[in-house]
């Protein structure tokens, strides 16, 4: 990926943004095991395993900031009890700056934690675009040679001879169609700003759709019939999508599988 490498086994990605090193996360879900043990799951808490992981990581991607691609948190609202102490933990440990590019279960970190957030329509750091996805990007983060988000947890569902199955986190990645963009433009804006459309800009860099940081999170099986995309723009906006696996494994197109 052009700016964007995934690291190897791991659900998380480096990416160039120019001036820095950037260390990419999405859907990190702190305190999911209260939520998934009010719906009568049997879910200890992870949340100094998570912790663990993501340090690591900064360490060993040698990093220099960290972007959360949206839902760093799960609860929607203020974090509280074991969510508000994993969250403020986390940021704590950290040893380099953070970004949370806000997606639809961070109303309330900035009221818990001191890290910069986005607004919902995402960012960009040099060449790469960062957006959760559960809305629509803003137009610079579409201009980017690279587009990530999250907010997808995409997963497939593989097969064998024997009808055995598993499910695998995925990463999805192919070329960023700029025609669900332009349609949502002229949709929505006021025809004194058609000059400035979507459709007028230059939309052809790549859409890397990140799987899921947190292990207990579940995820969209983007191979299965009768299972949606959640971000809007999917999978209009990527048609041409490749599968890889956590371990770089090609699957081919999501399609096909």
């Amino acid at each position: 990926m052009a700016g964007v490498e995934p690291v190897p086994g791991r659900p998380a990605a480096v990416a160039d943004c120019g001036d820095e090193s950037v260390l990419v996360v999405a859907d990190y879900h702190a305190g999911i095991e209260a939520s998934l043990r009010r719906d009568g799951l049997e879910a200890p808490s992870r949340a100094d395993e998570r912790r663990d992981r993501l340090l690591s990581l900064v360490v060993e991607t040698g990093a220099e900031r960290v972007v959360f691609l949206g839902d760093l948190g799960h609860r929607i609202g203020e974090p509280r009890g074991a969510e508000r102490d994993e969250l403020e933990t986390l940021v704590a440990d950290l040893p380099v700056p953070v970004t949370l590019v806000r997606g639809n279960h961070d109303a309330g970190i900035a009221d818990v934690v001191d890290i910069d957030v986005t607004p919902a329509a995402g960012t960009r750091l040099g060449s790469v675009g960062f957006c959760h996805g559960h809305t629509w990007p803003s137009r610079d983060v579409l201009e980017a040679d690279v587009v990530c988000v999250g907010h997808e947890h995409p997963t497939v569902r593989l097969e064998d001879e024997v009808g055995g199955s598993r499910v695998e986190r995925v990463w999805l990645r192919g070329p960023l169609e700029g025609a669900p963009f332009a349609e949502h433009d002229e949709a929505t804006r006021d025809e004194t700003a058609r000059d400035d459309a979507v459709h007028d800009m230059a939309v052809s860099g790549e859409l890397v759709v990140c799987p899921a940081f947190n292990d207990y999170s579940g995820g969209t099986w983007v191979n299965v019939e009768g299972q949606e995309f959640l971000a809007p723009f999917l999978p209009a906006a990527c048609p041409d999508a490749q599968a890889y696996l956590l371990d770089g494994t090609r699957l081919g197109s999501y399609r096909g599988l």
